[in-house]
């Protein structure tokens, strides 16, 4: 196994917004971007991306990395509401050759792994990734800290409250949350997302490695997406770098009454107003659009720092 120590950081937080793109390996995406076929009724075998759906994830990252984006974000389970779990060897069995192969195409190119799977991570980085992104923020694998700290990687921990229990799925639009119970929603985003930085500590990560993400979409409703949405800045002053993931989320949908494909436009305005409110990092599906309006507020807004 290797052992990287602490890479310096390829970030310089707080001089531009660093646009991530979305490399989902997943026949049950929620945005219909997913690489991989979607599942017959009765499949005969575990839905892997074998030879041509890796060159295509890599093709796919080629026209990210061509773009502008900053970081390939690979993904092997969906995440959206209702969506089936999958086991840690097909998980890996759909990111490892794709990890490995964009490592090669692109040397040194920061690669995520969207994972919260201990063992899929420590794989991931084995083949090259270089930065851990958990939906579940240290919390659903108890391994998982343990694995960041010792690659000395970055780890994106994300709030996440989802319950299916609370997913209401609408077929046009897709998956939202109802009902979920806040307290107060940033001071209990807040809380809970420091459990999770406590975690990391307690494993040994340090405080330089650590990115926030205040979970758009999962567990919460969408008046309370788009409040967490609007005071991101409040996330910012826990004083961690912040990525936001509002890409074609369903409290879009939601807003503006259209399908994932078409919410382009109201993607744009949330990555606009998130990098106002302090967002480091923006993890999107539509790489050549977001790079130009991830580049044009920052000219409006980072002009002044």
């Amino acid at each position: 196994m290797k052992n990287f120590h602490m890479h310096p950081s390829p970030f310089a937080w707080g001089t531009r917004t660093y646009v991530m793109g979305i490399l989902n390996l997943t026949p049950d995406s929620f945005s219909g971007d997913g690489l991989l076929p979607s599942p017959q009724p009765s499949p005969p075998a575990p839905l892997l991306p074998g030879e041509g759906g890796v060159l295509e994830a890599v093709e796919q990252a080629r026209r990210f990395v061509a773009a502008g984006v900053s970081i390939l974000d690979v993904g092997g389970e969906s995440t959206r509401p209702g969506s089936l779990p999958v086991s840690a060897d097909e998980e890996g069995q759909r990111v490892i050759p794709v990890v490995r192969a964009l490592a090669e195409a692109f040397p040194g190119f920061p690669i995520s792994i969207d994972t919260y799977k201990a063992a899929v991570a420590a794989a991931a980085l084995d083949a090259g990734a270089r930065i851990v992104n958990d939906v579940w923020g240290l919390r659903a694998d108890p391994e998982m800290g343990a694995v960041v700290a010792r690659y000395g990687v970055p780890v994106i921990l994300m709030h996440n409250r989802s319950k299916p229990a609370n997913a209401e799925v609408e077929a046009r639009l897709g998956g939202r949350y109802v009902g979920v119970q806040y307290e107060n929603l940033l001071e209990d985003v807040k809380r809970e997302l420091l459990v999770s930085v406590a975690l990391a500590h307690a494993a040994g990560i340090a405080d330089e490695q650590i990115i926030l993400d205040p979970g758009i979409g999962f567990g919460k409703t969408v008046p309370q997406n788009l409040e967490l949405l609007n005071r991101l800045d409040e996330i910012k002053a826990l004083g961690y770098p912040v990525l936001l993931g509002p890409s074609r989320k369903s409290f879009i949908g939601y807003t503006l009454d259209l399908p994932p494909d078409q919410r382009v436009e109201g993607t744009a305005a949330t990555i606009a107003i998130g990098i106002a409110r302090g967002a480091d990092i923006v993890r999107v599906h539509d790489v050549e659009a977001m790079v130009r309006v991830a580049k044009m507020t920052d000219a409006i807004v980072k002009a002044r720092h």
